[in-house]
């Protein structure tokens, strides 16, 4: 019963070993002697001659000698995927995460590669295990992420150093997968988001602040555009007053120099007697069709009296200012140049008939005021 119990035991250590050995070198078999032996492309077979190395086969057409040679060991030229279990690991920061990968490894020397290891592919699994726990114990879990290639760099080269005597060579490591635990997990997802929280409330601040410049800097530029637009309108209104002023100055000094002109003429003071007789008449029969209240002399009933007073007043103005006293005409213009003299005194002083028929009909109310 022990020796089936021992059996069995050793069967399934025998079958363990042979699933291994097939999924991980993808080996079946080693050939037996036929004198001739076929070597396929990219095998190299390693082959024992009274049970020391003798030779390895290339591939091709390979002669043995029977019972003597035989072949122990095939060796795939190929590039090989390992696939590296899942392990737990301690980053420097002390957080405990889950990792597995794949390693791609080629056979260099099938020498080393038989004689130099057991299971070179189970040996070198190890040994990436191994390798990966002490790289993770230098680096934070930020820089697990951050640096993943650096790390698998790191790997390879770790690898090779011990590699090199198994007549193996690490051509990559790729990390697959890193599992870390909820806790850790859940605290990375907060902090995500977090960030990414502040990042949104910072671009929507800019963006505010963005705006506020904005309109800022248009009501600045709207406030400048108007207060030169009314500055301009300010300049033009002035500028327009000043030619409306200059022009009217203008005109009236030119009106004042034909008038002093005229008045140097022989008739001109008798002309200008006859003008403020005129004038000073028809303001009074403007303010005769209104009914403002107004304040007049004592005697607007006495038509004469006023034209007198008008008379004195230029009288005096022309004598203040050097001009001699005005000369009645003689009769004989007159004649020439007026109508028959009326009854009235101050019918001389009117040339025209209109304004004589005024004179009369102002006349005519005065007389009646009197009366009344």
């Amino acid at each position: 019963m022990l020796s089936k119990t021992i059996t069995r035991v050793l069967l399934n250590e025998n079958a363990r070993r042979t699933i291994r050995h097939i999924s991980i070198r993808k080996k079946s078999y080693t050939p037996m002697n036929t004198v001739v032996m076929f070597v396929p492309q990219q095998e190299a077979w390693v082959v024992e001659r009274m049970g020391k190395f003798h030779r390895i086969l290339d591939p091709g057409l390979n002669i043995l000698i029977p019972i003597a040679d035989r072949v122990k060991y095939v060796q795939s030229l190929k590039e090989i995927a390992v696939d590296i279990p899942k392990q737990s690991a301690i980053t420097s920061d002390n957080v405990t995460l889950n990792i597995d990968g794949v390693l791609y490894l080629r056979i260099v020397d099938p020498y080393l590669a038989s004689y130099g290891v057991e299971d070179p592919e189970f040996a070198i699994t190890q040994l990436a295990q191994t390798t990966m726990r002490s790289e993770l114990g230098k680096i934070s879990l930020d820089k697990v992420f951050r640096e993943r290639e650096s790390l698998n760099i790191a790997m390879v080269d770790s690898i090779n150093k011990a590699s090199a005597a198994w007549g193996m060579t690490c051509l990559r490591y790729e990390i697959r997968d890193i599992k870390l635990p909820p806790r850790v997990q859940d605290a990375m997802q907060m902090q995500v988001e977090a960030e990414r929280k502040k990042r949104a409330a910072i671009l929507e601040s800019e963006g505010v602040r963005e705006a506020d410049i904005n309109v800022a800097e248009g009501k600045r530029r709207a406030r400048i555009l108007a207060s030169e637009a009314e500055r301009q309108e300010q300049i033009n209104k002035a500028a327009g007053e000043a030619a409306a002023i200059l022009s009217v100055a203008e005109a009236r000094s030119r009106g004042l120099q034909m008038v002093a002109e005229a008045l140097q003429k022989d008739l001109g003071p008798n002309a200008a007697s006859l003008s403020i007789a005129e004038q000073y008449v028809s303001a009074f029969d403007k303010l005769a069709r209104t009914n403002n209240t107004l304040i007049l002399p004592a005697n607007t009933g006495d038509v004469s009296s006023l034209v007198s007073q008008a008379m004195s007043i230029y009288s005096t103005i022309t004598k203040s200012q050097g001009i001699s006293k005005i000369e009645k005409p003689s009769v004989s213009v007159y004649k020439k140049k007026l109508p028959p003299p009326p009854k009235d005194d101050l019918a001389e002083f009117f040339s025209d008939e209109e304004d004589l028929k005024k004179h009369k009909s102002l006349k005519i109310e005065s007389v009646k005021l009197k009366d009344n």
